[in-house]
């Protein structure tokens, strides 16, 4: 239902283009790990996935499973939830292995939450959590890195600009671009995995970001420090794809 829904509603909020490096491929078993700018974009990934015939099993934050409607297809289509803080949180990763195990792809989003700035601009992801690396190594699927940029003409900010910038993306129609970057085999200790996957996802973010023609693209230094194990702050938790 997920990437359905993206699929048929994305189109409507902006124009979205799907670019990828030669020999990027998204073979069952990989997981996919995409930047997190706003809560739309989970929508505009899944919808540029469907795009090149793939359907992933989405790591969401587990408040969206108390949501009506949405919790129960979310159970149904075997969705994973992620319990930040809680003793529960290990199941996520559990439960990911068990995914890709059986052949399905897996999105992550390693930043475990979006920026609390409002304005609407681009910048380089945020510091990684470990729950990438971990994945990784337990199950040795290769990760395929994944860059959006334009999310956040959509919707950013507090409530009142979230709202107001999701109901005029239909007549402003924002550029919305997604990279997809070569996979990946994640290799020496769990900070340097982590350092390899921000890297790759950072390069598929600026590709993004350059379709669309943000200046953040041109901007060398990075946004946030690699490896970090914890968000960095200025970043809120989401109701959208993530892992710790």
């Amino acid at each position: 239902m997920l990437s359905r829904l993206s699929h048929t509603l994305v189109p409507a909020f902006g124009r979205l283009t799907v670019t990828s490096d030669a020999g990027a491929v998204i073979a069952p078993g990989s997981i996919v790990a995409a930047n997190h700018t706003s809560l739309a974009d989970p929508a505009i990934v899944l919808a540029a996935l469907r795009r090149l015939g793939v359907q992933p099993v989405v790591m969401a934050a587990a408040g969206l499973w108390r949501l009506p409607l949405l919790g129960g297809a979310l159970a149904r289509e075997g969705h994973i939830p992620v319990f930040r803080r809680d003793r529960r949180a290990a199941q996520a990763l559990d439960l990911a292995a068990e995914a890709l195990g059986r052949g399905a792809s897996v999105l992550i989003y390693a930043e475990g939450g979006i920026p609390a700035r409002t304005d609407a601009a681009e910048a380089a992801p945020g510091a990684f959590r470990s729950g990438l690396a971990r994945l990784a190594e337990r199950t040795g699927a290769p990760v395929v890195p994944v860059g959006q940029a334009g999310a956040r003409r959509v919707a950013s900010g507090g409530t009142a600009k979230w709202l107001a910038g999701l109901a005029t993306a239909p007549v402003r129609r924002p550029r919305l671009h997604v990279h997809l970057g070569a996979p990946l085999t994640l290799t020496g200790d769990a900070a340097a995995r982590t350092a390899q996957a921000y890297g790759a996802v950072t390069d598929a973010w600026r590709t993004a970001a350059a379709r669309i023609g943000e200046p953040a693209a041109r901007i060398g230094e990075p946004a946030a420090r690699i490896g970090e194990p914890v968000a960095p702050p200025g970043r809120r938790s989401a109701g959208a794809v993530s892992a710790g």
